[in-house]
């Protein structure tokens, strides 16, 4: 039985990883063993919930109870430091999004991961949706894109992180993962509760805009990509299992000891959205504002 830990149980995510491993069992072999974050409210009810008996205080006291672990935390300000000793110590990681809130980080994670010779994977469930391969354009057809959905600037889980990782790993799986440049450069203009950012992606403009939320649901996300003779739009809709696919990924990396996506996949979208971050302008809204959804 191959043992997985959890880091960041205050995320929902957690409670579907467990369902689809321990009370649907998607995956034999594979179980949700351990919880890092100490006994509190939380973690007896997730433990209850999954037949769960280990729970410890800190991620590294996960080492040698797991043999691997997911990283749920909703600020990836702290990925970096829970993830490196773990991957250090031979850990397979999957990182929930986003990998990192920094280029540095990123390279850091990757690094820890690279030299220990074991799995690291992250990646947003908008990559993993049907909508995206239609939208996607192999014969340079693709014109414009433009996604769009929830983020907030002002989120205390690292601003536009929280969300806006979706916008740009979605837009990233559209134009096949092209290369990004050195020095992006990125306009980023803000009004009101949105913020609207332009960069060029493998040659091709890409337009994202972030809205936001408020007190009614978030903004739903959405694609639209402009093509020679013809235009197509996509509301891009979670179903209760958008986690699936990744945790599928992740279970294959176990079996067969190779990374679902190479590096600069992981990489190359903290590049993006940290260069358009850097890019906003400095008068904002108030801080912590708006309320903060825990979802995605």
């Amino acid at each position: 039985m191959t043992r997985i830990g959890f880091i960041g149980t205050e995320n929902s995510h957690t409670d579907h990883f467990i369902r689809f491993l321990n009370q649907e069992e998607r995956h034999p072999g594979f179980r949700a063993s351990a919880l890092a974050g100490g006994r509190s409210e939380r973690n007896a009810a997730l433990a209850e919930a999954g037949g769960i008996e280990v729970i410890v205080d800190e991620p590294t006291d996960l080492i040698g109870q797991v043999d691997a672990v997911i990283i749920s935390t909703r600020d990836g300000a702290l990925h970096r430091a829970q993830a490196e000793p773990l991957l250090a110590a031979g850990i397979p990681v999957l990182v929930d999004k986003p990998l990192a809130t920094t280029g540095d980080d990123a390279d850091a994670i990757i690094a820890a991961a690279e030299a220990a010779g074991t799995v690291l994977f992250s990646a947003s469930a908008l990559r993993f949706l049907p909508e995206i391969e239609e939208l996607r354009a192999t014969d340079g057809a693709l014109r414009h894109l433009h996604i769009s959905g929830a983020g907030d600037p002002e989120s205390v889980y690292s601003g536009l992180f929280f969300y806006g990782i979706h916008h740009v790993e979605a837009a990233m799986e559209i134009l096949g993962d092209p290369p990004v440049a050195d020095a992006l450069e990125v306009s980023v203009r803000r009004t009101g509760d949105t913020t609207v950012a332009t960069v060029e992606l493998g040659g091709t403009p890409v337009t994202f805009t972030f809205v936001a939320p408020g007190e009614g649901a978030p903004t739903p996300f959405h694609a639209t990509g402009v093509y020679a003779g013809d235009v197509r739009a996509r509301t891009l809709a979670l179903d209760p299992d958008y986690n699936a696919p990744a945790l599928a990924r992740f279970i294959g990396a176990l079996e067969s000891g190779q990374w679902p996506a190479d590096a600069d996949k992981l990489r190359d979208p903290i590049r993006v959205l940290a260069a358009i971050v850097a890019a906003l302008p400095q008068a904002a809204l108030p801080q912590a504002a708006l309320p903060q959804a825990e979802e995605n």
